[in-house]
């Protein structure tokens, strides 16, 4: 006779298993529970960074130029004012400021206060005229001042980002904009690495061609002691040591190589000129200027008028 045993499971034991599973699966959530949360909170801070982002695409966003130039410097400066003002930014207002330090001549205080009158687009610092002792440093540490916005009022921050640019480079402006909305809009360290062989913005350091930074770095540079106590140097690396010894622009973009040397002559630091521009450096002579303006087809949107039939 066959003996079939039955499939009916036992009863006791299945009550036992049940029992240690449920034992083990609450030890289990206990000790994950504080990761669990860490996640909820690393979703929520992630959402929260998307939606800003987000917001910050659908905004205006306020860049301030500060391009440090000489006094003396009145051709070059409406030349400048004439390429910057000629440029319309979609989704941006960007303010360009010449920058210099205090005025020595009778000739520099009555023709630049003309400028100022006509054009209002000029930043007086309280310093001796330099370019490695210091002139980096009293730009960014008097910006809070200048437009007082200490308090987190409507109109917070004036800008959220501002740019130290050299007056030998062109920046395209709309490129420029295009490439900061993905960005955050804090703790930002934004330019083209040097040196001109390394890539990496963690080791290295801004060009002084045209770093920008965030509106919250220009405030910290403002308070901090450390800026205060290393001044004297290249202005560029000066201010990659500040970032670094502060452990701030920890958000770094490499615009590299959309950012670079103008072709001639020929340097690690440059290429040929290419239409995905954000900003051309070394254009030391008027012909540079012109080569790089009628590249990038600058005059385009020139109406034709019976004024003048034939500048086309």
């Amino acid at each position: 006779m066959v003996v079939v045993k039955s499939s009916k499971p036992n009863r006791k034991h299945f009550m036992l298993y049940c029992f240690i599973s449920i034992f083990f699966l609450c030890i289990l959530a206990s000790i994950n529970e504080l990761r669990f949360d860490n996640l909820v909170s690393f979703g929520r801070c992630s959402l929260s960074n998307s939606s800003s982002i987000s917001n910050k695409q659908q905004q205006e966003i306020r860049i301030l130029i500060g391009i440090l130039t000489l006094p003396d410097q009145y051709l070059r400066r409406h030349f400048l004012r004439l390429v910057y003002g000629t440029q319309n930014p979609e989704g941006a207002k960007i303010d360009v400021k010449f920058v210099f330090c205090n005025l020595t001549k009778e000739e520099q205080k009555t023709t630049i206060a003309l400028e100022i009158m006509r054009y209002n687009d000029i930043i007086i610092l309280n310093c001796t005229e330099n370019m490695n002792k210091g002139k980096t440093s009293t730009f960014f540490t008097t910006l809070p001042s200048i437009f007082n916005e200490t308090v987190k009022g409507p109109n917070y921050p004036p800008y959220h980002y501002v740019m130290k640019a050299d007056d030998d480079t062109y920046v395209r402006l709309n490129s420029l904009v295009k490439s900061l909305k993905p960005l955050p809009s804090e703790d930002l360290y934004y330019g083209f690495v040097i040196p001109c062989g390394s890539m990496d913005p963690f080791k290295h350091y801004m060009s002084g061609m045209g770093f920008l930074v965030s509106w919250d770095i220009v405030e910290w540079i403002h308070g901090s002691d450390i800026p205060k106590k290393h001044v004297e140097g290249p202005e560029d690396k000066v201010f990659g040591d500040w970032m670094r010894w502060g452990r701030r622009g920890l958000n770094r973009y490499n615009a590299k190589w959309a950012m670079y040397n103008y072709p001639d002559p020929p340097s690690v630091c440059s290429h040929d000129l290419v239409h995905d521009t954000i900003a051309v450096h070394l254009l030391k002579n008027q012909e540079k200027w012109v080569k790089t303006l009628n590249f990038f087809n600058h005059t385009a949107p020139l109406m034709q008028s019976n004024l003048y039939q034939h500048l086309s």
